[in-house]
């Protein structure tokens, strides 16, 4: 068995454009040439034709009314008739008249074609084509003489007396043809410089519209593994232009994946880090048998509370990377006091507090029901880890305009520590915990710093935006603010509470 290994030849997508180009010109242009070609000779063979019949139909006219310019009277000798008509007429162009009565012939030449004269063809000096004429039982016909064709007519003229003639009127074509073979080599050079301007103007048209199919190729290879920012230049609105921008929205796509794996892959070995060298040391610790049995019971307990720990964030980290797709929220018209006062009973399991629902929203919003409880409770969950078993902390929903759009807000105030002014602005950040946020109640578990990027991703999939107000040392106040599609009503307060 062999494989053929010979090399493909390749020939470029420019080169195959013009060679299309380039057959489909030439093949019309052979084809209108012949066309031009057929047509001019037809008219050349009508034309003659039709001198032909003019010429014998103004004999019949002149023999019916014409007369003896000497006596005045109709004509009574043959030969005087036509002789007198031969005189009288100026043939055309490879036109010939012959007045032939017994052996005496009298003709009226036009101008003849060179090839004509030279080859013996004008009569009568070829004596054996004007015999095969005289004695041919047509009227008129057809000759291949050198250089074209000869049409001839002939009209016989008989006197009382006997006496008779002929009027043979002969045309021929080779001069005709002549000036179409001229005007054919003249179309075919004219075609042939179309041509080479059709080739030139075809090789810079082509060149241009491959430009950007080019330069796709060249970012194409341009782009690493760590490198996907290069982009295609999209100019115009035709479709080498849309496969420009739909390329570059491509590479959008896949960079905003990369940049989310990567981010993912920073982050959990970021995070990941210090739980894993905690969970080694103890484990070293055990290998050993440096510890008695109560000491490797709160080891145990350690190791899997970091273990735990380790699972929140890599769950965290997964919401955040799923919060870069597109489809993370999947928004339905939802009932904004049901929405309300079911998150405020899932908060108050999260711990021993004084729950307070102080508004809620009336009307319906165009929101992710799930979603937007999750981080609700997330912020809930952040209001219990920085206040004391007792305290209060209150939650509602309400509808304000914000930029001029008709938003729905959903907060949670808690009476702890506050947030530092200048802990405010990244607070929302991934892995901020805040420089002067207590943790002290939960010192076991202190939080890897995502919870608060997972509100304001979830409010961002939104179109919203997640803030917070606070006077440090007095509480703070966390909210997330979504658009509303869809009637938005009133806002109740809730005076039980």
């Amino acid at each position: 068995m062999t494989t053929d290994t010979a090399p493909r030849i390749i020939v470029p997508a420019r080169w195959r454009i013009v060679g299309w180009i380039m057959l489909t010109v030439v093949v019309v242009l052979v084809a209108m040439i012949a066309l031009t070609r057929n047509l001019l000779l037809v008219d050349v063979d009508r034309t003659a034709n039709l001198n032909v019949a003019q010429e014998i139909e103004e004999f019949r006219t002149f023999a019916a009314n014409g007369v003896d310019p000497t006596t005045s009277q109709p004509f009574t000798s043959v030969e005087r008739m036509l002789e007198i008509f031969i005189d009288r007429q100026q043939p055309g162009e490879s036109e010939q008249l012959l007045a032939i009565v017994g052996q005496r012939t009298h003709r009226a030449v036009g101008e003849m074609s060179d090839g004509a004269a030279a080859q013996g063809t004008v009569l009568p000096d070829n004596v054996e084509l004007l015999d095969r004429i005289l004695s041919s039982p047509n009227n008129s016909g057809i000759e291949d003489v050198a250089g074209g064709k000869l049409r001839w007519g002939r009209v016989e003229v008989v006197a009382g007396e006997g006496e008779s003639g002929n009027l043979l009127v002969a045309n021929y074509t080779a001069a005709g043809r002549e000036r179409v073979g001229e005007t054919i080599r003249t179309i075919g050079t004219v075609a042939l410089i179309g041509l080479a301007l059709t080739a030139l103007i075809g090789w810079l048209v082509s060149g241009r519209i491959l430009a950007p199919i080019r330069q796709v190729r060249m970012v194409a290879e341009g782009i690493g593994d760590n490198d996907l920012t290069s982009r295609v230049p999209a100019r115009g609105r035709d479709d080498v232009a849309a496969l420009a921008r739909t390329f570059n929205a491509m590479l959008d796509r896949l960079e905003n994946t990369w940049e989310v794996q990567r981010r993912f892959v920073d982050d959990a070995g970021h995070e990941l880090r210090t739980p894993i060298t905690v969970i080694r040391g103890h484990f070293d610790l055990l290998n050993l048998g440096a510890v008695d049995e109560s000491e490797r019971a709160d080891t145990m307990r350690l190791i899997d509370d970091e273990l735990s720990r380790m699972g929140r964030i890599v769950n965290d980290l997964l919401i955040l990377a799923k919060a870069e797709q597109p489809n993370f929220v999947q928004p339905t018209p939802a009932d904004v006091p049901a929405l309300t006062l079911d998150i405020e009973s899932k908060a108050q399991m999260l711990g021993d507090r004084e729950w307070q629902l102080m508004e809620v929203a009336e009307g319906t919003a165009e929101v992710d029901t799930q979603r937007v409880t999750q981080a609700v409770l997330q912020l809930a969950t952040n209001a219990v880890t920085h206040t004391q078993p007792g305290d209060t902390i209150q939650l509602g929903s309400s509808y304000v305009d914000t930029g001029g759009r008709r938003m729905l807000r959903l907060w949670v105030r808690d009476t702890g520590p506050g947030v530092a002014p200048e802990d405010i602005e990244q607070i929302f950040e991934r892995f901020n915990r805040g420089h002067h946020v207590a943790t002290e109640n939960r010192p076991d578990r202190p939080g890897a710093g995502l919870g608060l990027s997972i509100v304001r991703a979830i409010a961002d999939a939104h179109h919203g935006s997640a803030w917070v107000t606070s006077a440090f040392g007095d509480g703070a106040t966390f909210g997330i603010d979504l658009p509303v599609i869809g009637p938005a009503e009133t806002t109740r307060r809730d005076e039980s509470q």
